[in-house]
């Protein structure tokens, strides 16, 4: 097939609608021709506005023709279901993250695909910053030398105001403080560096708000060859966001100007080995709309996704781990039968 792939953005809430309004800036390659909301009064406006069919059932967007494939931007606990209906549907599917609360379950999702042969892509778009990119293409061309640490906290206070019944702040949806919302982002550019981890210590904290999972998270991440990650994320206090890694021929250090909401640039600081320390100002960019496009991209057969399956499933079992270690207060395993599996 060719032109736009034609998608259904399942769930309108604040992310939704934020990937509907950033699509509107890429129609050759992916459009919105579905929207499934159950608050259909919120966003009938809306929809109406950009010509967008809206249901309140999911199987109305499976059972359309037209669609593609379907953009879950849903609650973290329906996904597993919700990419099954739409794998045998035989449509290609986009997360949000995370995949899945459990490795089985994020294993299970990556297999339907594959075996689908049907695109699984991920609301990972940190991955997409330009700054971000470019740190990783450094990295996998060796120019950092041996990965030794990462350094990582994405913070907001975007949830503290929010209605306490919103599922973006129940426990049983969003475990271990902001590690589901933020800090799974740091997660994954840590994984995706030192690959599988083997252990974590995370400790969550309930320290200036009611959140019932906590406001305050820290994970201290080891990896099994070598290598140590330390991510942290708050709920309660402004934004804040910076990824620093170190390596053995050099440093870079990445701070956001703006939340990836409405990004506003970056400023990356480094340092080479025997030169000198610099700082440069990158401008701004819309990964979230990048990543979108990339995964279009891999449906057209124009190039492959760049996030893997082995990536996907070794993050979602160092989640798990951090979930078990915030309620034990204790260094908790990591999981791995499950990576290689999902590449067979």
């Amino acid at each position: 097939m060719s032109g736009p792939v034609k998608i259904a953005l399942v769930g309108l809430g604040w992310w939704g609608q934020k990937m509907l309004s950033v699509l509107q800036a890429a129609p050759d390659d992916i459009r919105v021709v579905h929207a499934v909301e159950p608050n259909t009064d919120t966003v009938s406006a809306l929809c109406a506005s950009k010509g967008v069919v809206l249901s309140k059932d999911y199987a109305d967007a499976l059972n359309d023709p037209e669609v593609e494939a379907v953009v879950l931007a849903t609650p973290h606990s329906l996904h597993t279901g919700q990419i099954a209906q739409a794998v045998a549907a035989g449509k290609n599917v986009f997360c949000e993250k995370p995949l899945a609360l459990t490795a089985a379950e994020a294993a299970r999702s990556v297999d339907l695909c594959r075996r689908a042969g049907l695109v699984l892509g991920m609301g990972h778009e940190r991955r997409f910053e330009p700054p971000v990119a470019d740190m990783l293409a450094r990295a996998d061309a060796g120019k950092l030398g041996r990965i030794h640490q990462i350094e990582a906290n994405f913070s907001h206070d975007k949830f503290v105001t929010i209605d306490r019944d919103n599922w973006r702040v129940k426990a049983t949806e969003a475990p271990a403080g902001g590690m589901t919302a933020t800090g799974i982002h740091l997660l994954d550019l840590s994984v995706r560096l030192l690959g599988r981890a083997e252990s974590v210590l995370c400790i969550c904290e309930q320290l200036s708000s009611d959140l019932p999972q906590g406001d305050t998270v820290a994970a201290y991440v080891k990896f099994a060859g070598g290598g140590t990650s330390y991510v942290s994320a708050s709920l309660a206090n402004p934004f804040m966001s910076r990824f620093t890694v170190y390596g053995s021929k050099g440093w870079i250090d990445i701070r956001d100007k703006a939340h990836v909401e409405a990004p506003a640039g970056w400023v990356v600081t480094s340092a080479m080995a025997g030169g000198p320390i610099e700082t440069v100002e990158i401008g701004k960019a819309e990964p979230v709309k990048d990543n979108l496009v990339a995964f279009a991209r891999a449906v057209r057969g124009q190039a492959e996704y760049p996030i893997t399956g082995e990536h996907l499933v070794n993050n979602i079992a160092l989640l798990e781990a951090v979930f078990a270690s915030a309620r034990s207060g204790q260094i908790e395993k990591v999981a791995h039968p499950v990576a290689a599996a999902v590449e067979a």
